[in-house]
Parts: C-alpha cells; structure tokens; sequence
C-alpha cells in the first residue's frame, strides 16, 4: 500500500498547525469523530493519503493505529483529548486552545478551522524537511531530560529544603492553572451569554421566539416533547458540540421566565428539557478512554443516544415534580 502525505492548514479563524500527515503500515486510520457521519474532510484526507477512515460513532480503533483524528468540537473535550493522547487533530470548528484540556492544545498536534481547501499534497522532500525537524527536536528533549536527571545526592537539609519547595510549587500550579481556567472558559462564557442576553432584549427576536417556544416552555407536555426532540439519536450528536443549543435556549427561556411570559416554577423542568442531547457528541470518546472493544463502540453509542429518548423525558418529570413548593 503507497500512502501519501498532506498538508493541513487552519481555516478562516482557525488557530494551530499547519500539520503534516503521511500514514504508514500500523497507523493509517483517520478517526471521524463527528456527527451525521463521516466528514468529508475525513474523506478528503483518506482519498488523498491512502489512508482508511473510520466513522467513531459506529466502530472504535486502538490509539496506535490512529494517524490524525477529525473532531467538530465547540471548545470542551473532544478538542483536547486526542491532542493529550499525542494524536494529531483537526478540528472542523475554528476553536483555539480551550476546554478543561487547553494546556495539551498545541500548535503541533493540533489546527481548528479546517475545511477540504485547507488539505493539500505534499512531495516527498516536503515531508523529508518536516521528519528531521521532528528528530532533531525529539533529541533536543532527551539531551534535556538527561541533564535534569543526573542530580548530585543532597543532604538532609537540602532534601527539607525541596520538599517544602514542591509543596509550594504544587498549590502555586494550581492557582494559576485555576485562573488560567476562568480566563479562557468561564469569562468567555459570560461574556457570550451576556450578548445573547442583550440581543434578546434588545432586538426583540426574544419575543418572536417566545410566541412560538413560550407555549411549550409553560406547560410540562411542551417541556417534554421538547426534551424528546432534543434527545432523537439523529440530532443530538448535532446539536451536542460546545452546547450552544442549551445555551441560546436556555437563555431565551431564562429571560422571559424574568420578564413573566412563562411562570418561574418550569424553570427546573425547563434546565432538563433543553439539555438531553448534552455529551452526545462525547459517546465515541467516553467509550474510547475507556479502551472500549469495537463491538463495544458499535452497540454502545446507538443504546446511549436511544437510551436519552427515557431518559430525557423522565428526568424532565422528575425535575418538574421536585419544583413544587420552590416558589
């Protein structure tokens, strides 16, 4: 088998990359890991490089056969956790470092904006250029690693004198990972939920929304049949990246609970019904970290999306039945 090698880019807002990607015996799958099937970015990817790809809602590989895997992530795990695993990743959304996983977000495993334009071939001397790059910075970090290993022994009071420094070290790290966390996810969160917010009151698309949600949103039947339609296992690994859906929804409906269009006791109800096809998109990558076999993956995600159909509904009563007496 003649495997090719291809050049990915970012696309428009994208960010990392470019990525060279050149499959060879062992490790020619390219992982599409994005919902209503294989992207044709997979696709291109395959019919260029020779490589074979895999649709992972429906089967599941071992990481050492996995060349490239191709994500539509939003921003929260898919994003980060192939590039943890030291797979190379495209992300079909133009989607930075971000998500609890950023810090394994880099350059070099990863680009985000990526479309069938952003793939290009590549020669062979091309790829020759990139593989000694590759070594040269793979002997760099060894060179590296045996410097910091070859420590001269420490006495008693040097040892103290460390131990209290990785103590202090480990709860600064932590202090500053956790306000790197609120800068790059929870501010921008806010910050994109306080302009939905104020496009709703401001433009007055909430009102003609709500004429035709809020009739839905104040009755526990419309709640349900809401949460059913966001639970049908075509749809909810669509409308599950970066949960913008439950997003957008969930601030429409929080805004008219404010003004007194639906009656503030669906508001539990409401926060259920909106949110069944949350993590359905993850299914594939959940079974995966846990070393799932592929027959495993294959029965596993179609029961866990028709298993929301239940369960979707039901956590939607059960949450409805836990509101009396809130307000």
């Amino acid at each position: 088998m003649v495997y090719n090698a291809v050049k990915v880019e970012k696309g428009s807002g994208g960010w990392g990359g470019p990525l060279i990607i050149k499959p060879k015996p062992g490790k020619d799958k390219i992982l599409s890991v994005t919902g209503g099937g294989i992207s044709p970015v997979a696709n291109k990817m395959a019919e260029l490089t020779g490589g074979t790809v895999i649709d992972a809602f429906k089967t599941s590989v071992p990481d050492e056969e996995v060349i490239v895997a191709v994500v539509d992530c939003g921003g929260t795990a898919r994003c980060g956790v192939y590039p943890k695993k030291k797979i190379l990743t495209i992300n079909l959304t133009p989607v930075g470092q971000s998500g609890p996983l950023a810090k394994f977000i880099t350059e070099e495993l990863y680009v985000s904006g990526v479309t069938e334009k952003n793939i290009v071939l590549l020669d062979e001397s091309e790829v020759e250029i990139k593989e000694k790059e590759i070594k040269e910075a793979e002997i760099n970090e060894e060179k590296t690693e045996i410097k910091f290993e070859s420590q001269k022994k420490t006495n008693i009071v040097e040892k103290i004198g460390k131990g209290i420094g990785s103590v202090v070290s480990i709860f600064y790290s932590a202090g500053r990972d956790s306000i790197d966390s609120i800068i790059k996810n929870i501010l921008p969160f806010m910050a994109f939920v306080s302009m939905l917010i104020g496009i709703i009151l401001k433009t007055g698309i909430g009102d003609a929304i709500a004429k035709v949600i809020a009739p839905y949103s104040g009755s526990i039947g419309g709640l349900i049949g809401i949460s059913i339609i966001a639970a049908i296992p075509v749809l909810s690994p669509l409308l599950g990246p970066g949960a913008v859906i439950a997003q957008v929804v969930g601030v429409l409906i929080g805004v008219e609970i404010g003004k007194g269009n639906i009656p503030p006791q669906y508001a539990l109800p409401a926060l259920f019904a909106i949110n069944p096809q949350v993590g359905a998109d993850f299914i594939p990558v959940g079974l995966s970290l846990g070393e799932a076999e592929p027959e495993t993956v294959e029965v596993g995600v179609p029961a866990i999306l028709f298993s929301r159909l239940i369960t979707g509904p039901l956590a939607v009563i059960i949450a409805y039945l836990f509101s009396f007496g809130l307000y």
